[in-house]
């Protein structure tokens, strides 16, 4: 077992997760990544990132979370593409089981993230980071004077169309049902914006698009009408899913306090959860901001509160 002991154990590699691993490994605290079923996070599955810091000309989601991983490696962080099935937070060391195996480790750092929920179509699937977001204010920017669909109804959707409006020439709000569940001060600005549209009673079918010259683009969706069933077709540049967030914290449920949505709860102005030594950054405790940058943020926090908890208790 005493091979299988670290200092700090991170589970999740996302921005939070792998800039936790560089504060912890220049700490000399030897920290192990567990990568996961996404290694990388959503960067991966997103194409041009152009609000990341200190990428002037821009990056590809992928190639900076490879960039991200490599800096970490190089101080000593070890990171394992595996997933972590089961956790014992009751007892010191701490007990973590992948694939079979288990690790001990004197603090955790949680960035397990969120995911996007998003329709589980094929297509939804194939155009993904193509024209197919669930970021506005990270791809808003690539719809300048271009027509976009938003789905949803509630705040999430409306506010995502609300910011998309500063760059598109027109927005479609889809949604299911004739109502939508956003407070009415949001309905209501959206309502006074020119460049806002309603599709009610209406569910995205499949989404169109194109391949040129080794390039895929979106260039609609075939929408249809849940109580009929009709369908029609219409023209867009762009689908942004806003039917919100789930962070992936199933493995944490009746171990560490949640809200009612499943965040994390920490101690406010740090990263510190419910149980010393165990500490959560990035979506996974998040459900405000959601950036990479302030995914990162809080894995450095994450780093620092972990490394300060360890010298306190004399374990570092």
């Amino acid at each position: 077992m005493a091979e299988n002991h670290h200092k700090v154990i991170i589970i999740g590699s996302g921005p939070s997760g792998l800039t936790a691993a560089l504060y912890t490994s220049r700490a000399n605290l030897n920290p192990l990544v567990f990568e996961g079923l996404q290694p990388g996070g959503q960067l991966t599955i997103t194409t041009e990132v152009e609000n990341y810091p200190g990428f002037e000309h821009g990056i590809q989601g992928p190639e900076l979370m490879d960039i991200m991983r490599k800096q970490a490696c190089r101080f000593g962080a070890k990171c394992a593409f595996k997933s972590v099935t089961e956790v014992d937070f009751s007892k010191r060391p701490f007990v973590v089981k992948a694939e079979n195996e288990t690790y001990t480790a004197d603090a955790v750092i949680i960035s397990t993230g969120a995911s996007a929920k998003l329709l589980n179509i094929g297509s939804e699937k194939k155009y993904m980071g193509y024209g197919v977001s669930a970021c506005a204010t990270c791809d808003g920017f690539f719809f300048r004077n271009l027509k976009v669909l938003v789905v949803g109804g509630g705040d999430t959707a409306f506010e995502e169309a609300s910011y998309l409006t500063k760059f598109a020439s027109e927005v479609s709000l889809v949604h299911r049902r004739d109502e939508f569940r956003a407070s009415k001060i949001m309905i209501e600005r959206a309502k006074k914006n020119p460049k806002v549209k309603f599709i009610t009673n209406a569910v995205i079918k499949e989404v169109l698009g194109k391949e040129e010259d080794g390039k895929k683009f979106v260039t609609g969706a075939i929408l249809q009408n849940p109580k009929d069933g009709s369908t029609w077709e219409v023209a867009a540049d762009g689908i942004f899913m806003a039917i919100g967030h789930q962070p992936n914290t199933s493995l944490f449920k009746g171990v560490l306090d949640m809200d009612e949505t499943g965040y994390l709860k920490v101690k406010p102005g740090t990263t510190y959860t419910n149980i010393e030594g165990v500490f959560a950054a990035g979506d996974v405790a998040d459900k405000t901001y959601r950036q990479a940058v302030t995914a990162a943020g809080s894995g450095c926090m994450a780093a620092l509160d972990a490394q300060r908890w360890l010298e306190e208790h004399e374990l570092a």
